[in-house]
């Protein structure tokens, strides 16, 4: 188990990648991404992760890792691609079947194939069925093919084993985390235990593939019902009057009580996508986890209306938004609600729109697609602004002295302001 082929260079594939080879395994990088390949390959990372680009440049130079945009024949393939929601929010694992056939030549007998990409429960007994397709000489024993196999020396090894690392922490959270391993027969289950005890100090639990895979969807889903309860209970305390902040903060002097907090929506790549494949799973008995994501879809929209009302009492006004990311001190801006709100606010062009983003040097194209919205520093957004929006609590705003700037209506969707005007 020395040659890794990586499929996927994002945040786990990359990390993982780099992780890897600064071990000493000699690991074969792939994406189709062209400058994300040309970036590594120079010893760059292309994302922002805390720590990733140093791995990056130290693997790079080890003679460890490689970046290209095909597979080549390994020990063990790690899918990392990516899995998607349409439009309709109906699982999309198109990237995963490409990865698998891209693989399928590169196979030999005693390989491990493992997926790490969240997927909808099945995904795992799809790529096999995909593999044994592609590749009917070699032996997936669970399978009940068609054919008997001459001899099960022509096997090769298949697991799932979800990453569960949090953005900013994901080097961190690669070794540390515990581990869940989902396989279809025993010995897949061993191979893998035995290569992710090569780098994980965390515990590592062997389960069956289709446990494996909902309770990766479990976790993330547990995390958007919570969040939408908090956000329900935001829109309850508008209707009564009453400080939603006051309420969660008592509340959760409770021992047993641990409510999130609530906000302008729900961001990031998973907690967005991973409970519509529960629903997809079956739609007549997730209702509750069906509801909680129809209740954070809906909290951008429900913020862009709470600002238009107070900018109304502005000819052209002037609206400084604060923080565009989908998390505290960070720049990730994948499914912001942040980033939706401000969109939005940038359709109305009687408004001014200023955006305060300390960890991002240039807006996102949607944003300059707009036309009315300008990234600046604090100061200025504060300075020039008729309505403040805190849409992110980044701890560089949390000692704002909203007093040195009088008058400037105040809108906090987070809670980090005392006597200011809460969503």
């Amino acid at each position: 188990m020395e040659k890794i082929c990586t499929l996927g260079l994002g945040y786990i594939g990359l990390s993982m990648a780099s992780l890897l080879a600064t071990k000493g395994f000699q690991v074969h990088g792939i994406d189709i991404n062209v400058k994300a390949v040309e970036t590594i390959n120079q010893g760059y990372s292309h994302i922002n992760e805390p720590g990733l680009n140093d791995l990056v440049r130290f693997a790079v130079q080890s003679g460890n890792l490689v970046a290209s945009f095909s597979p080549v024949p390994a020990d063990i393939f790690i899918i990392a691609v990516p899995s998607l929601i349409t439009k309709g929010h109906n699982p999309d694992i198109n990237s995963i079947k490409a990865v698998t056939h891209a693989i399928a030549p590169h196979l030999t007998p005693g390989n491990l194939v493992i997926i790490e990409s969240t997927s909808p429960v099945g995904t795992t007994e799809k790529v096999a069925r995909w593999i044994n397709k592609l590749r009917p000489d070699l032996v997936i024993p669970s399978l009940k093919m068609h054919v008997q196999p001459v001899s099960n020396k022509a096997q090769i090894f298949l697991a799932y084993c979800p990453e569960r690392v949090l953005p900013g922490q994901i080097l961190k959270e690669l070794v540390n985390s515990d581990r869940i391993i989902g396989s279809m027969d025993k010995p897949s289950a061993l191979k893998a235990q035995m290569f992710y005890k090569k780098f994980v100090r965390g515990g590592i639990s062997l389960t069956d593939v289709r446990t494996a895979e909902l309770t990766k969807l479990v976790e993330n889903s547990f995390r958007d019902v919570n969040i939408a309860f908090a956000n329900e209970l935001s829109l309850i305390c508008k209707k009564l009057g009453i400080n939603v902040w006051e309420v969660v903060e008592l509340a959760n002097r409770h021992p047993r009580v641990n409510i999130l907090q609530p906000g302008p929506g729900v961001g990031g790549h998973c907690i967005t996508r991973d409970p519509w494949f529960l629903v997809n799973s079956a739609p007549d008995k997730a209702r509750l986890i069906y509801t909680a994501r129809m209740i954070n879809d809906n909290m951008p929209g429900y913020t862009v209306n709470r600002i238009m009302e107070m900018a109304a009492r502005f000819k052209h006004p002037v609206i400084t938004c604060l923080g565009l990311s989908y998390k505290a001190d960070s720049g990730e801006l994948r499914e912001s609600p942040a980033i939706k709100v401000v969109q939005q606010l940038g359709k109305d062009t009687t408004y001014q729109i200023l955006a305060v983003e300390p960890h991002i040097k240039t807006l996102p194209d949607e944003l300059i697609k707009c036309g009315n919205i300008k990234l600046v520093d604090l100061a200025a957004g504060l300075e020039q602004a008729d309505l403040v929006v805190l849409l992110v609590n980044h701890h560089d705003f949390i000692n704002v002295d909203l007093e040195m700037y009088g008058g400037k209506a105040v809108l906090d969707t987070r809670g980090m302001w005392r006597k200011t005007t809460k969503i």
